[in-house]
């Protein structure tokens, strides 16, 4: 007797610690051998190829320096691949987050966006610790695309001026329209030397995209961009110019300054960080699972992305996220487990060391190349343009959440987008739900009946004073309206009312109080209701909100009901 909760105890325990297992742990039990190593090894060092020119692409962008993309990408993308649910995930800096890191530090300050991505990781984390990262999956498609397509309309338009080597005589606004204005009113300081290296860039970029995709067309772009800039001597911003270089090394850790008036004031942005970074990562291991047939665990993802959230901060990095596109180039380069992600930030840490000097002459121009191919290729303009001619309902939600996010913010845009989204869904819903009368749900057939018994339809026929209704579909407040009119049109010349629920799946509570409202107005008028075909889950919610003897009476089918109703009355016998 007592051995049987211990058991179940646990195995409780065992799979809320497998739930929590890091997936380097499970790679490692399975067995990891030299070819193992080699093979994450090349697809380590392949996708740091990729991240070096693409991280200090996304910080310049944000409006931080060089070196915080390359911080976050190693100390952020160690944590995440060390800890994280994912076999193939790869953290680090996003271009999704570009917009909010850089509207916080204008806000902010630096100091403050640190805070802000500190305490994003502690909400990460959180959400991790309660097991709500399924909860985050529920986020509609549409939305998705939206908010996505307009973070690539904002990544673009912030690369305008670097593309174009723009001299500005203002600075450069964060809103859409302010920002177009600007640009619009310097076009006439356009630096032909920077507007040749940047379609160089990209016509690198690309044409090594469908020649050779194995080659890593981002860093020889900006490769060949820089030796060009110092072998002409070209009059165009590059790192060198602007930054005064990078490190050669990573910085101690340290606190920013904490105060609770801080704390309050950069809270939104905190869980405007952890918010965005959940989809982002969670769609990220999606995209690898698709690839790979593998599971990630969504709430150990969480946890790391967390605590990744936690230390990138406390080095100066900027927020941390999985990255689709560098996990997926690590799915296609052979990456066996994380240790791959961890190589690939231990090759950028080397990078760092060794190649710092070199960064100086990477132009500008060179890296806003690089971001507008990632904004061309984050816009899913098929996706786009499939879910515009899906619906309405869709395309409201897509076009909602995409102007909101290019014209207002990312937060409320989606909030307004699953707000929109979830309406949407709870009025198909409603629809699919019904209720029909008096007809049985399959006529039985004359094999099937017991010697003696009058027929289900017989018994109808001949009991004028029982009505029987049938609702089908997951009733919910969405449909407790429709099938609380129908009901309330019923006559008042019957004894009893059976309400076969053998089709309802899902009941809630605004349902059952309704059907309360109609047992105790049944039972005023001296009538009976009967409920047949609940199911046990069905039933705990109806006998929760009251919905019992005297008023009301259970049975296991509509065919139980009609044997023990009420005879009528014997005028009619």
């Amino acid at each position: 007797m007592t051995t049987l909760p211990t058991s179940v105890s646990g195995r409780s325990s065992a799979g809320l610690l497998d739930l929590f297992t890091p997936k380097l742990v499970t790679v490692l039990r399975e067995g990891y051998g030299l070819k193992d190593l080699k093979a994450d090894a090349i697809a380590g060092l392949t996708v740091a190829i990729v991240a070096l020119p693409l991280s200090m692409a996304i910080a310049i962008a944000s409006g931080a320096s060089p070196e915080r993309g390359l911080y976050t990408a190693i100390v952020g993308g160690f944590f995440v691949s060390a800890l994280g649910g994912s076999r193939f995930q790869i953290g680090g800096p996003a271009g999704a987050f570009i917009v909010l890191v850089a509207s916080t530090i204008q806000r902010q300050g630096f100091d403050g966006f640190l805070l802000a991505a500190m305490l994003s990781g502690f909400i990460l984390l959180a959400l991790g610790l309660m097991r709500l990262g399924s909860y985050i999956k529920f986020i509609p498609y549409p939305v998705t695309v939206g908010f996505t397509a307009g973070i690539a309309v904002i990544i673009f338009s912030s690369q305008i001026k670097d593309l174009l080597g723009l001299h500005l005589t203002v600075p450069e606004p964060g809103e859409f329209i302010a920002k177009i204005e600007v640009l619009a009113s310097s076009i006439g300081s356009i630096s032909p030397a920077a507007t040749g290296i940047a379609i160089l860039s990209v016509a690198i970029i690309v044409g090594l995209k469908r020649i050779a995709p194995a080659f890593p067309g981002m860093l020889l772009a900006v490769g060949v961009a820089a030796l060009l800039t110092f072998a002409l001597d070209l009059p165009i911003d590059t790192i060198g110019s602007k930054f005064g270089g990078i490190p050669r090394t990573l910085p101690s850790p340290a606190l920013p300054p904490i105060s609770l008036d801080k704390v309050i004031a950069v809270l939104p942005d905190a869980v405007a960080f952890a918010l965005l970074g959940s989809i982002e990562s969670l769609l990220s291991a999606v995209v690898a699972d698709g690839m790979t047939g593998r599971r990630h665990r969504s709430n150990c993802e969480l946890a790391a992305q967390g605590l990744a959230n936690i230390a990138s901060p406390l080095f100066g990095g900027l927020c941390v996220t999985g990255t689709i596109a560098r996990t997926a180039t690590n799915v296609r380069t052979g990456a066996r487990g994380p240790i791959s992600g961890i190589l690939h930030a231990l090759f950028l840490f080397l990078f760092m060391l060794i190649a710092a000097p070199l960064a100086s002459a990477i132009p500008l121009a060179a890296l806003a190349a690089v971001l507008a191919v990632v904004s061309w290729n984050m816009a899913e303009r098929h996706a786009f343009a499939l879910l515009l001619r899906s619906s309405r309902g869709d395309a409201v939600v897509l076009l909602a959440t995409f102007l909101l996010t290019v014209f207002r913010d990312l937060t409320t845009s989606i909030v307004v987008g699953v707000s929109i989204g979830a309406m949407l869904f709870i009025h198909r819903m409603a629809e699919t739900t019904g209720i029909e009368a008096h007809t049985p749900p399959v006529l039985e057939d004359a094999s099937d009946r017991r010697p003696g018994r009058v027929p289900y339809e017989a018994m109808t026929a001949t009991r004028r004073d029982i009505v029987i209704y049938r609702i089908s579909g997951a009733f919910f407040f969405g449909a407790v309206a429709n099938i609380g009119s129908v009901l309330d049109r019923i006559g008042d010349n019957y004894r009893t009312l059976i309400i076969d629920f053998s089709a309802v799946p899902f009941l809630d509570s605004s349902a059952a109080n309704s059907i309360g409202l109609v047992a105790r107005r049944a039972a005023n008028a001296g009538r009976h209701l009967i409920i047949t075909g609940a199911s046990s889950t069905v039933r705990r919610v109806l006998l929760t909100h009251g919905v019992r003897s005297p008023h009301v009476t259970y049975r296991s089918s509509v065919e139980a009901a009609l044997e023990r109703a009420a005879p009528e009355e014997p005028t009619s016998v």
